[in-house]
């Protein structure tokens, strides 16, 4: 598929109503965006106390406040009561068992008010058991009424580019060669199991970011700085080139726990990556088949369509291996794909959504590999920048 020519980047004259927000760069660690909110500072001088008198009871701090039932407007137009409220909490009762949570009893209350109060005590329930949890629906169609749960992974709106130049670099290091011997296991798992894409490889959307940078640089006209940037692109195609053979090899994959126990940890360095191939190893054993892509919302909209407000960015856009994370090509690059992505509308991540609607096999599935491989990717992208770091 050529990204080349489907996902304009450059100048956009599209008025547009609301755009992703911006990806944060590789830098060191993934991580999210680090801007927040601005909040009005709290002032030094506080108000003066006003006391009830002692015997007061503290019955205030006892109490627990019930939402209010405007909230429960949404329900109020069911036409069948009795036969939505038997719905309603059968399809609660399905829901409590899956995600084992116990819900308040609200059925003394009157309707529509009971079926409200017990919304409210199942998403605060799964809000603070289930770190996945994201969004709980209550449908009614034109046979029953039930619940509908989606869980989500919040990637951050995040970067993960794994970084193959450090090493490559590592491996020629003598001091390092075993610990880097380790970490080409990890990304081998990364590569043929988890299901990274690679930017050498034509049908990946960081191969085409490449080459369009390529295109600039031969398009514009010489300046003292194209043989540097002449330079950079060679290297990352070399190395890439060179790195993707070793990964193709599955012998990395075969000798993965071998060198996981003969590693000698000489350091604090040697020490975290023997802690991320642990990671990645037990995630292997694991989930021996299990793609980043197995939990990927599909996506129907028209690649070739206009309306960037209706878009998302796909996974494939915002993971992948690429040559570095330093120097003016990964600069120019962050510059260019956060251009691009700021035209769109929101992001794909991984997401499982639930039916509880009486069928027999409600899907046991959870976004356990996903929380653990995103984890995983982050800690490797921060060792493989650390590694320039640290390097003698």
């Amino acid at each position: 598929m050529n990204y080349a020519t489907q996902y304009h980047i450059g100048n956009n004259q599209h008025t547009r109503k609301e755009t992703a927000k911006a990806i944060a760069s590789t830098v060191g660690r993934v991580r999210p965006l680090d801007a927040t909110t601005k909040r009005r500072k709290r002032g030094t001088k506080r108000q003066t106390a006003v006391r009830t008198d002692s015997h007061v009871a503290n019955g205030l701090l006892k109490c627990t406040f019930l939402p209010k039932l405007a909230m429960a407007q949404p329900v109020q137009a069911c036409k069948n009561m009795a036969k939505t409220e038997r719905d309603f909490y059968q399809s609660l009762s399905n829901l409590a068992e899956h995600y084992r949570i116990e819900p308040m009893s609200s059925k003394a209350y009157p309707y529509p008010y009971n079926l409200t109060l017990a919304m409210w005590d199942l998403e605060t329930q799964l809000k603070r058991t289930n770190i996945n949890s994201d969004n709980l629906q209550l449908v009614q169609d034109s046979k029953k009424t039930y619940f509908i749960s989606e869980e989500r992974y919040d990637t951050g709106t995040t970067l993960y580019y794994i970084p193959v130049v450090p090493l490559y670099t590592m491996l020629h290091d003598k001091k390092r060669k075993h610990t880097a011997q380790l970490l080409l296991s990890v990304c081998c798992y990364l590569y043929h199991v988890a299901d990274i894409p690679y930017y050498r490889q034509e049908n990946s959307y960081m191969y085409w970011t490449y080459e369009m940078h390529r295109d600039w640089i031969e398009q514009d006209e010489e300046t003292d700085a194209t043989e540097t940037y002449v330079n950079e692109l060679n290297k990352a195609d070399f190395i890439g080139d060179r790195m993707e053979r070793k990964l193709f090899s599955r012998k990395n994959l075969d000798v993965f726990e071998q060198r996981l126990s003969g590693l000698a940890c000489r350091d604090t360095f040697d020490n975290e990556c023997h802690r991320v191939a642990c990671d990645a190893f037990a995630l292997y054993k694991e989930y021996p088949q299990a793609s980043v892509f197995r939990n990927a919302p599909v996506n129907e909209q028209d690649p070739y369509e206009d309306d960037y407000d209706k878009q998302v960015i796909g996974m494939e856009k915002y993971i992948s291996f690429i040559a570095d994370t330093k120097g003016w090509l990964y600069e120019s690059l962050i510059d260019s794909i956060n251009n691009e992505f700021n035209e769109y509308g929101g992001m794909e991540e991984p997401s499982i959504i639930k039916p509880f609607d009486g069928s027999a096999n409600i899907t046991t599935s959870t976004l356990d590999f996903e929380n653990r491989l995103f984890a995983l990717l982050d800690d490797l992208c921060g060792l493989l920048y650390d590694y320039k770091t640290i390097k003698k």
